[in-house]
């Protein structure tokens, strides 16, 4: 048996080759890799003396030859293959290693320029990846370090590796080639060539000429956002830490999709608070958000807003869940529970009864680093899927900071004005749109979603606190897009609202300024609006 190493990333790969030689193994290598593996003491033959022809061009070639090619794809159950490699003195390669040069780590160093980026762009290596993974059934193929294990195992008890593990090294091998080619062609179609001339790293779109979506499925789901669709959950290749799929679900039923579709929304809302926060999800839009001292604090007032569609919603935590808020949450019925963390006294209450070992709890680390969009787990962009297409734009991550409100009214808003005002904000970032959010004291008082007029959405938001039995008098409301007339910002006042938070932007923004002053609420501009559809 001969197997062949060449890697870029040398992480575990004396040791593999230690082992691989102790089961009489040979073993064939190149560059770096060979000087380690002679270093070491182990037997070697580097890949010139095997093939007789030196490396070259700076080792751009090395093992394109016949004689590694040919070891590589002949098929040993074909006479006729057997009898080429024979005649030519081909030696059979049973077992490649190969991780190939580091494009990604490269080029998502600042400041890269275009000549990195193609030097690092492997030619051999893929080339024999491809061509060992298309031979799979008689030679198995390594990518990573971590199947080093898997092969040794059934090295050493079986004296070969299984068809299904070498099947399954063979699909990992063409998905790391296709992760790899679809890096380069994201990295190379992005670069503007003329305005890249003269400057040290290359000038680059945010958006590349080719998108290569790359993404590992976690799951098959039971079906779709309706019965009779199917679905499946995909993570990209590198989630950021602190999203949704970075989750451990601890208890309960599998996840469908619209649980996820919903917990999404819910957790992307609740990080986005600092203080002790919970909000509730029902069909993507949050029906109760609040902070307050606490966990339990936090889900008695958000659940407040709309008991009626809390019940089987979405709650998401900021803060671990301890037994009281635990305790509480269980009086409702919930379908997905999120929080960074859970006392066991807290998951005792879920699994106390049948009924609540259901619920779908999931463990999600928050993300450590700062407010930006990778460190705080969001997505740096959105994808929306249309007709034969894709609509791919910037993540919706605006945070907006009190400094960056524009004061509209001759009425000044007070300081608890404003903190209700910048927590409505950052709610109706999370409402479809249309949406009026009314909220008070850290809590949502009426949420209106997705309406195609913004008064209906007005007029709901005002319904349901009535339904709940809280009062919107004094409230603050957070509008996503400008009140196009005043009538919209007559319809809030008209329930209570005496603050008013909204982009501006309006041919009528004048209009609508002097409505504000004409019923005497104080009235703020973010010269941002947050649609979401």
């Amino acid at each position: 048996m001969q197997a062949l190493l060449s890697v870029s990333d040398k992480t575990g790969i004396l040791d593999f080759a230690k082992a691989l030689h102790d089961l009489g193994v040979k073993l064939l290598s190149t560059g770096g890799t060979a000087k380690l593996l002679a270093d070491a003491g182990l037997p070697v033959t580097e890949v010139a003396d095997h093939t007789g022809f030196p490396e070259m061009l700076d080792g751009r070639v090395k093992t394109l030859h016949p004689k590694i090619h040919g070891g590589l794809l002949a098929r040993r159950d074909l006479p006729a293959h057997v009898a080429a490699i024979e005649q030519h003195g081909i030696d059979t390669i049973d077992l490649l290693v190969v991780n190939l040069y580091p494009f990604e780590a490269t080029v998502a160093k600042p400041g890269c320029t275009l000549e990195d980026a193609i030097e690092n762009i492997d030619i051999g290596g893929p080339a024999m990846v491809r061509s060992a993974a298309k031979n799979w059934k008689d030679v198995a193929v390594l990518t990573d370090a971590s199947q080093y294990a898997v092969a040794l195992e059934e090295l050493k008890a079986h004296g070969k590796i299984s068809e299904k593990t070498k099947f399954g090294f063979s699909v990992a091998a063409f998905n790391r080639i296709a992760d790899y080619d679809g890096a380069i062609s994201d990295f190379l179609s992005a670069v503007d060539f003329e305005a890249s001339q003269g400057q040290p790293a290359p000038v680059r779109s945010l958006f590349p000429g080719q998108s290569n979506g790359r993404f590992v499925k976690l799951q098959d789901l039971r079906y779709g956002e309706n019965a009779h669709q199917q679905a499946a959950l995909y993570r990209d290749l590198h989630p950021a830490p602190g999203s949704l799929v970075t989750a451990k679900q601890l208890q309960g039923k599998e996840l469908s999709y619209n649980n996820i579709a919903d917990a999404d929304a819910a957790w992307e809302c609740v990080k986005s608070f600092d203080a002790p926060a919970c909000v509730i999800v029902k069909h993507a839009n949050p029906c109760g958000v609040a902070v307050g001292k606490d966990a339990l604090e936090a889900y008695s007032k958000a659940f407040k807003t709309d008991p009626t569609s809390a019940f089987g919603g979405i709650i998401a935590f900021n803060r671990p869940v301890d037994l009281a808020a635990a305790q509480e949450i269980n009086k409702q019925f919930v379908e997905v529970l999120m929080a960074p963390g859970y006392s066991a006294e807290a998951l005792a209450v879920f699994q106390a009864t049948k009924a609540k070992q259901n619920v779908r709890i999931l463990q999600i680390d928050l993300p450590q680093g700062g407010k930006t969009d990778w460190d705080n787990g969001r997505n740096m962009m959105d994808v929306k899927r249309v007709g034969s297409g894709l609509l791919i734009q910037t993540a919706d991550n605006h945070v907006l900071t009190p400094d960056q409100l524009k004061v509209v009214t001759k009425k000044q808003p007070t300081p608890q004005q404003l903190d209700d005002l910048m927590f409505a904000w950052k709610v109706a970032q999370y409402v479809k749109s249309n949406a009026i959010v009314f909220c008070a004291n850290g809590m949502t008082m009426g949420v209106g979603a997705g309406q195609m007029s913004r008064l209906d959405s007005a007029r709901i938001a005002s319904i349901k606190a009535e339904h709940a039995g809280l009062s919107l008098q004094g409230t603050a409301v957070a509008s996503d897009a400008f009140f196009p007339f005043r009538d919209g910002l007559d319809v809030v006042i008209d329930h209570g609202a005496t603050s008013v938070i909204q982009p501006g932007g309006s041919m009528r923004d004048q209009e609508v300024i002097d409505a504000a002053d004409e019923r005497g609420v104080a009235m703020v501009f973010t010269g941002i609006r947050h649609f979401r559809h």
